[in-house]
């Protein structure tokens, strides 16, 4: 972690922007890599058809199997939106939908590894739970509302049925893997995770944030900061650790830095819009409303738990 650098200079002396860029690039990289290609391996092996079959009907049980399959698929939030208007599309709730939408970019394989390397076990096995959780209240509150089936859905955002594939050879597969794994992947969340590794080296690196961090975000104006930064730049699962980790090295408390992650990942612009446009306007107030809600009571019992 980030801290480590500060216990080996002077509190006041912080790394420098390339020293602490280079750190995070060491720390990342391995569970970066495994995570990519673990996430090509599932989506070489877990067919979409599969998933969209077990998502329709009423109760928790559609609404248990989104999250929990939004939890492992290694897409980001813009990857999973053609997914969910898909399974609307295809006669499923509300519910099980906003369910997928929580639970997808809130966490994934490559993300809990990512956390784990730069902040530890803790909060990687926590975010993973609340992630989950959070997605079944969402999916419950989304059954309470009536919303029709999409009718003519854009062929922009609905993904295309794939034709029955001739079987593949070994070498076929191992190929999709790492196609997907380091050239699809790198493509969805590269620049996304680029970005959040610099954001993190500013963050660590010039003393003027840190001082800002340690005056005016202690407390509950550091959560309130934590709300408002997730929601306003959408920071993805994979890339947010780095940075999180870079604000709690300066001041920020662990549990304003567990809603950061919470919030960030859930809320991008894609998700807004999408939702306000197929759901409706009460739709998006209510999802937004109960995440930052969510976000900021997990964030808070971490700080007690820890």
């Amino acid at each position: 972690m980030i801290n480590f650098i500060f216990n080996q200079c002077c509190p006041e002396t912080p790394p420098g922007f390339f020293e602490a860029l280079l750190h995070y690039l060491i720390e990342v990289g391995p569970a970066l890599l495994i995570g990519f290609l673990l996430s090509g391996i599932i989506n070489e092996f877990v067919p979409e058809e599969w998933v969209e079959k077990h998502l329709g009907g009423k109760g928790i049980k559609p609404i248990l199997l989104a999250t929990l399959i939004g939890s492992i698929l290694p897409i980001c939030c813009w990857g999973s939106l053609p997914l969910a208007v898909s399974f609307q599309k295809k006669g499923a709730r509300l519910g099980p939908v906003l369910a997928f939408l929580v639970a997808t970019p809130g966490t994934s394989i490559s993300a809990v590894l990512v956390t784990w390397s730069v902040l530890g076990l803790k909060f990687a096995v926590y975010i993973f739970i609340a992630v989950i959780i959070m997605g079944i209240v969402m999916g419950l509150i989304g059954n309470m509302f009536s919303v029709s089936k999409v009718e003519n859905a854009d062929e922009s955002v609905c993904h295309c049925c794939c034709e029955a594939e001739t079987k593949k050879t070994l070498l076929q597969h191992i190929l999709s893997i790492l196609k997907f794994a380091f050239v699809d992947m790198v493509k969805d969340i590269g620049l996304e995770t680029a970005i959040g590794l610099v954001i993190a080296a500013i963050v660590a690196s010039f003393d003027p944030v840190g001082r800002f961090v340690k005056l005016y975000l202690g407390g509950f104006s550091g959560y309130v900061f934590a709300l408002v930064f997730g929601i306003l730049m959408y920071i993805c699962a994979t890339s947010s650790p780095p940075m999180v980790d870079a604000f709690i090295g300066r001041g920020l408390s662990s549990g304003a830095g567990m809603t950061m992650l919470l919030v960030g990942p859930i809320t991008s612009y894609g998700t807004i819009l999408v939702i306000n446009k197929k759901f409706g306007f009460r739709v998006l107030f209510s999802y937004l409303f109960c995440i930052s809600l969510l976000s900021l009571f997990f964030g808070y019992l971490f700080s007690v738990l820890s």
